[in-house]
């Protein structure tokens, strides 16, 4: 029996790193899959060809900041699946400047991407899944988010701020069976990572327990567990995936 049989999963920014592994696995554990996307309509495309061999996947092009967007959004996937058992928050963006120099919109920008999203995501998809008194709502946070990073306060605080709200739904919505749990990935190898200096990286590494950076399906497992019944006495919690970093 896979993990995910017979249940629907919406995750936001599904194109590329985190999300696409997460994507990926979800249909490997029998979930049915609808993700969004920004721009990236030709890496949407190749993600339904990939795995409508396996599952039933389909991509909407969304902004997950836009209130009315979001809405619409979860209307047209459960018109076409029928339900939504599982929410990924993952959509997310950085604008890293040292405070001095960061500008009003660096702030706005990040905060309305990464913050705003979970929200809207959130607050559209809790009537169904409170009708189906069912439902399980993962947020992607980050290390960041636990404990700061010189240049990255616009982050952080987006992040900061998804811990909150995580803990603060689970409060309210425990009694209709709806879980909400929050994943805070360390250094995850990505494309956007290898683009980086190598002995860069490799000090990262170094400064990690595990002595290896993270890869999305480290990530995209952790959201298996929550998103299934094995974790089903598990809400309000932050898991870190970090390979101790944190520790």
């Amino acid at each position: 029996m896979k993990l995910l049989e017979g249940k629907v999963a919406l995750i936001t920014g599904a194109t590329r790193g985190i999300g696409k592994g997460i994507a990926e696995i979800f249909a490997q554990q029998g979930a049915k899959v609808a993700f969004t996307y920004a721009g990236s309509v030709e890496k949407a495309k190749e993600l339904e060809t990939a795995l409508s061999s396996v599952t039933q996947i389909k991509g909407y092009q969304s902004d997950a900041s836009d209130f009315e967007a979001a809405q619409k959004l979860v209307d047209e996937v459960m018109a076409e699946f029928g339900k939504i058992d599982i929410l990924v928050n993952n959509a997310g963006i950085t604008k890293d400047n040292l405070l001095m120099r960061m500008s009003k919109d660096d702030w706005d920008t990040i905060i309305k991407v990464n913050l705003d999203s979970v929200f809207n995501l959130t607050k559209a998809v809790i009537k169904p899944m409170m009708k189906a008194k069912s439902g399980s709502i993962i947020n992607m946070t980050s290390v960041v988010g636990v404990k700061g990073n010189a240049g990255q306060a616009n982050y952080a605080a987006s992040k900061a701020g998804v811990i909150g709200f995580t803990k603060s739904i689970a409060l309210e919505l425990g009694s209709r069976n709806i879980r909400c749990n929050a994943i805070a990935p360390g250094f995850i190898e990505t494309e956007m990572t290898a683009a980086l200096d190598e002995k860069t990286v490799q000090g990262w590494r170094d400064g990690i327990p595990l002595k290896r950076g993270g890869q999305p399906e480290d990530v995209a497992n952790a959201c298996v567990f929550l998103g299934s019944e094995m974790s089903s006495y598990i809400s309000g919690q932050v898991l870190n995936v970090d390979g101790g970093m944190l520790t």
